[in-house]
Formats: structure tokens, sequence, C-alpha cells
């Protein structure tokens, strides 16, 4: 930085944590507290090794544990970064080993972090080398951008389709046919916004976007599902076409604005439970750096590993909790960002010491906090230390991914034994689990396969995982899937079993959205996308992770299958004159049940049963729908039960996942008609709905 350029500096303030902009210069804040002495770093460029420094004594610029100084002479955009130089000393005349001395660490507020050509993940002790290789923080202007007319959608959860997807995968295969500027971009996404549409999807997870470090991986793999945030204020800057400073944020907010346009709700996948500043033994980049025993769970000097990445945030302390809240704030408000999905959401609920507290956890101010009282919020609720809650995070507004209905789908589905009373509970809603929640049925996200494990189309093609390519000898990721192959593992041109895990692909898809909850479904499962039996693609930045656009007369029937079953079970409306208004999802949260077996009334609810049927309807609608799942590997003959106080009334057969294109599903009532009383063949592992208007 030229030293001749006129830079005032005064005490300013700590209001507002971060660099912010105001009209009397640029107001640097931050939580400090065992620093004794600081550099402010002002650098000309990212890859600058002789920055201005501005140095911060604790008599001037700090308040208890604040420091805050006020710049003028620099403007929007300035690239910045502190360093510790002095550490305060106890009374024993020990400095405190809670700050880390003459490392370049990255304001923990930037909305903006850079890395240079030269990026090395662990500093240099030379200082030249280290100012030119470290990360670097940028300020910007986050109100420098014209939204528009931009609203949010609010979709209430029963009209909700989320889709979970990777910024990145999504478009950047070469199939998707876009120019290779923008694949694999925020604004790639945009351009492939009308086949969300198209598929009928109310509401993108998007896998992380703070930035992290791809760098983060073993040797020679990549760091490319991104659950291991560097910032928590910075969208990732490798997903954006524009690489100018404030580039990735207007981005970002371009793609969030497009959706909108669409009628889609944009919800994160968020890290709040660790860093990728590791163990003991990683880099040391930011919070390490300014407050390591604040920042993280310390137990005896060593980071306590809830996450299973080698650190946990202290999610409960004070400043950290205030941190994690303005955090989803910004992203709500100044990103209008709609709703968020907390990954290992149970660490947020452990205090200093690791131990899971009853109340007054993060979690619940999160719930609690007004400025997100319209935001989704969505828990994964366990973490890789073993504590599972399951039906018991704090706070009413929480909904949660379950797991247990993956897992009991699955295993019903594919013939497992005394599995039917269970899998019955999770086409409910599962309200053992959420039994305190019966006025909102709503609480449980159902989804068979997210982006960790099996994709749709490997659950029902391999038997056990093939991961070999992440070079961890298959020792990683689950054992515990659930899964089949039918006879063959892996990939086969055997016509039958091919047509077999077709029909097993679309029983899954329809389970999942004619249950009670909230579906999600996993990018590409639409259209059977395969990762070759890899059910850990953690670090599989290629082909293999990627949506392919090519699609054989399969995926095409599958796409065509799932877009057809999403507008008969909750955005579209059956098209006929005595229903125009009619959703299922609305009508099972409603409705009397009946159950049935092969004959009308008598379920088999025995450790051998196979197969169950159930008749629902709601006086208030205008539809009644019997369903029967045979998970059984012989076809079964059933009789057709009446419809209530209708006997002589007709169903129409809507999904048959037996059938082939253009007949296992269909949105009108001009199908196959079938009598109370009759017989039906329910061919083997297969999925019929039948249904019939009151008038």
């Amino acid at each position: 930085m030229d030293k001749s350029q006129n830079i005032i500096v005064s005490v300013g303030h700590c209001r507002t944590l971060g660099a912010t902009i105001e009209k009397d210069g640029i107001n640097f804040a931050l939580w400090c507290p065992d620093a004794a002495e600081i550099d402010l770093l002002l650098f000309d460029d990212v890859n600058d090794d002789s920055p201005y420094i501005i140095h911060l004594t604790q008599n001037l610029f700090k308040s208890t544990y604040y420091w805050h100084v006020k710049v003028r002479g620099i403007s929007n955009n300035q690239i910045y970064a502190y360093r510790i130089t002095d550490a305060i000393t106890g009374d024993n005349g020990v400095p405190s080993d809670s700050v880390v001395l003459n490392k370049v660490l990255i304001d923990p507020y930037a909305k903006r972090v850079l890395f240079p050509k030269d990026y090395k993940r662990f500093a240099p002790k030379d200082e030249k080398e280290q100012f030119r290789s470290c990360l670097k923080g940028a300020v910007v202007d986050i109100d420098n951008y014209d939204w528009g007319i931009d609203t949010f959608p609010h979709h209430s959860l029963d009209s909700t389709i989320i889709y979970e997807m990777h910024v990145k995968g999504f478009t950047k295969d070469k199939s998707s046919g876009l120019d290779k500027k923008i694949a694999g971009t925020y604004r790639g996404l945009i351009e492939k916004i009308p086949y969300l549409v198209e598929l009928g999807i109310t509401a993108v997870e998007l896998m992380p976007i703070y930035q992290f470090d791809e760098n983060d991986a073993r040797p020679n793999m990549t760091n490319y599902w991104g659950y291991s945030p560097m910032a928590f204020f910075a969208p990732q800057e490798s997903y954006s076409s524009d690489k100018s400073i404030e580039g990735p944020l207007n981005e970002f907010r371009d793609m969030v604005k497009a959706l909108h346009r669409n009628g889609i709700e944009v919800i994160l996948d968020v890290v709040y439970n660790h860093t990728s500043e590791g163990d003991d033994n990683g880099p040391t980049y930011c919070y390490k750096g300014f407050d390591k025993n604040g920042y993280y769970i310390i137990n005896n000097g060593y980071h306590q590993n809830f996450s299973g990445c080698g650190n946990s945030l202290n999610a409960n302390q004070p400043v950290v909790r205030n941190m994690i809240l303005e955090s989803l704030i910004f992203w709500h408000e100044t990103m209008h960002v709609d709703g968020f999905r907390f990954d290992l959401a149970s660490i947020l609920s452990r205090d200093k010491n690791g131990a899971p507290m009853s109340d007054n956890s993060t979690l619940l101010s999160i719930d609690a906090i007004s400025r997100l009282a319209d935001a989704k919020l969505i828990a994964e609720p366990w973490d890789a230390g073993g504590l599972y809650q399951l039906g018991a995070i704090s706070g009413s507004k929480w909904r949660e991914w379950n797991g247990q209905f993956r897992d009991d789908v699955r295993s019903f589905m594919r013939g497992d034994p005394a599995m039917v009373k269970k899998f019955v509970l999770r086409v409910l809603g599962s309200p053992d689990i959420y039994n305190e929640h019966q006025v909102d049925p709503q609480k449980s996200i159902n989804f068979i396969t997210c982006h960790d494990g099996f994709t749709l189309n490997d659950l029902v093609t391999y038997a056990d995982k093939h991961n070999f390519a992440n070079g961890e000898h298959n020792n990683d990721g689950t054992n515990n899937n659930y899964s089949a192959n039918y006879g063959f593992e892996g990939p086969t041109t055997d016509k039958n079993l091919n047509t077999l895990r077709l029909r097993m692909a679309k029983n899954f898809m329809t389970i999942t959205m004619l249950s009670l909850g909230t579906p999600m479904i996993c990018m590409g499962d639409e259209v059977l996308r395969t990762q070759k039996g890899n059910n850990n693609a953690y670090c599989q930045d290629n082909e293999l992770s990627y949506l392919n656009w090519d699609l054989d007369s399969r995926q095409k029937e599958m796409f065509e299958f799932t877009k057809n079953l999403i507008t008969l079970s909750r955005l579209g409306k059956i098209k006929h004159k005595a229903a125009p208004h009619h959703k299922l999802q609305k009508t099972l949260r409603n409705a009397k049940i009946q159950w049935h077996g092969c004959k009308p009334f008598q379920p088999d609810w025995s450790d051998m049963s196979h197969s169950v049927g159930f008749l629902y309807y709601y006086p208030k609608q205008e539809v009644y729908a019997y369903v029967f799942v045979n998970a059984y590997w012989e076809d079964l003959t059933v009789e057709i039960p009446c419809v209530p106080g209708h006997l002589d009334k007709c169903w129409y057969q809507f999904i048959n996942t037996a059938l082939g294109p253009g007949k296992d599903v269909n949105t009108y009532f001009m199908s196959t008609r079938f009598k109370a009383g009759q017989h039906l063949k329910i061919k083997k592992r297969s999925v019929v709905m039948l249904l019939c208007p009151s008038t």
C-alpha cells in the first residue's frame, strides 16, 4: 500500500463486528479478549507481501474483550487481515495460550475471503512469504445491490418439495451445455431453473456455500462437499463466475432472486458445528488465533471432536452464539435466504464441556429470535459424538431430517421381516417420534437418500459400498445402507433386473411423496444418477458426483414419473371438476384411515408381513385414496375395498409403479376403473394407488 496515502486512524467502536462502511470511514471490530497488541494489515491486492500496518494497543483500541478501530482514507473493496503481536499475561506471569502470535488471521465476520495465487493452508514462518500466501478478507458494501421487487415465496410445508443439490455438481458436467465460464456456478444454476420448475421443485437445499477450503482433503483429493467452513458470512468464491471482490455476493443474490422469481425457496445447508481449522495439528487462519478456548470446545488443552472433523465449535459460548445468530440474520435479511438446514445440529446443544444442555441452548435461541421468525429451520438431529436427538430438538419451529424414515422405509421395501408396523408409522409422519407435535405433522423431513450415502439408483443396484476411489481402502462411508442389488452387484444388461430396479426406484419416490411430512429428494435421483456404488463421495470433484444431463430412456422415464408424482401428490391439482384444489397431503393429514390386507379390513401385522393397504379420506375433501404397498417378492391378489359410504362408486388407478411410461402415474380421472370387491393383482415389489372423487 502506498505509504503516502492519507490514512487517518481513530478509536472506532464495537457496536457491529467485522468491517463496516460508515460515513466517516471504515470501522473494524473483533472479539479477541486475550490479545494485548494487534496489527490491522491493509493490502494492495491479494498477493501483496508488504501490507500497510496499523498497530493497535489495548489501552486505546480495546474495550474489555473487543478491539475496534476506524480508518479513513481507504474504501470499499479494501483487502485486510489481522495479526496478534502480543498476548495478555496472567497473574502467574504466563502469556495466554488462547491466542496465536504472529499469524495472519482473517476476520471472523469477513463478507469476502480471498485466496492468493500462492495460497498455503499452513502459514510459512517467513513474514513476507506468509503475507503473500495467506488468506485475506475484503471490505464489502453489502447494501450495494438492487433486489428490485424480490419477495420470499413462503411456501407452506405441506406444499414444499425440497431438492437437495450441490451448486457446482448441478451444472459442471459438460453435458449441461453451459459455457465453461458459468458451468458449476451460481450463474449456471440460474440457467437451469426451468428444469427445477418443470420437475415441480419448490425449495432447493444447497449443500454448503459458506467459504470453505477445497484443499482441506486427503492428498490428491478435493473437499467437494464443503462441510468445513472457513467463514460464516462469505459465499464460496469458486462457485462464482464473477471473481471481482463483490462478485460472489452479487452473483449469489442474482441466483436467489431468479429462484424466487420462479417460486423456488433457497435453503442453505449450514455448518456451525466445526471449522476448517481441524484439530490441534490443523492450520490456524482465524478462530484458533483469536480465541481458541472461546471458539472451540476444549478439554485439557485439546480439541473435542464431536463433529468427526477434528474440532467442535463452542456454540453456546455467548460470543460464538451471537456470531451464529448474526450470520443467520445476515443470510436471511441481506442475502434473502429462505431457510437453513443445520449440519450435525446436536452439537449446538452441547455446553463448553461437551455435555448436552437440556434448555437455553443455541438451538432454542435460533428458534426464538424474531428476525428469523419466517425462516424455515431444519435440523440434522444428531452428531458424530453419539448425541441423537431425533424428535427432541429444542424449539417448536424446528423440522428434522428423519433418519428413521430413511432406514425403516428402505428396510421394509427391501423385504426385511418385522418392519410393517414401523413402515406404517413412517408413512403417518412418525407419530411415535413426534408424539408431542401431533398438531404439526410436518416436523418430519422425509427422505430416502441425501448427499451422504447411496444415490437412489445405487440403493437398488448395490448391496455393498464401493468407495475405493476415495483412497481409504473402502473403510469410509457407512455399512448400514439397507440396500439391495436384487441378484447382481452393479450395472447389468439384464432387462428384467433393470425393470425391477426402476420399479424399486419408483416405489421409494412414491412413498416419499405420499407420506405425511415434507419430502426431500436428492439431486439426480429423479434421473437415476449413479455414483457407481460410492456412498461417501465427499472428495469426488468429478463426473462421479456431477449431474449428467444426457439421459437414456430409463432415466427419462424416471424423470417423467417423478414430475407427474409431484404434480399428483403435492403441487398440482388433480384434474377433475369435483376436486379442483385437492392435495393428497392435506387429505392424509386430516384423514380417517382404514387398514387393509389382501382382503378388506384384514391387515397382516405379523413379523412376516411384507405388504399393507390403507384407505384414507377426509370428509371436507373431495377425494378418497386407497394405497397398497407390496414389498413382497411375489405378486399378490387383493380385494378392493368399497369407498366409505358409497358402495356403488368406482376407483380410478392413479399410480402403479409396475407399469411403464405414461401408465405409471396419471393426474386425470380417466384412468383404469375398479369396483369394490373386484380383485386386483399387485405385482411384486410395487405400489398402487387408487382414487375416487366423492361427487
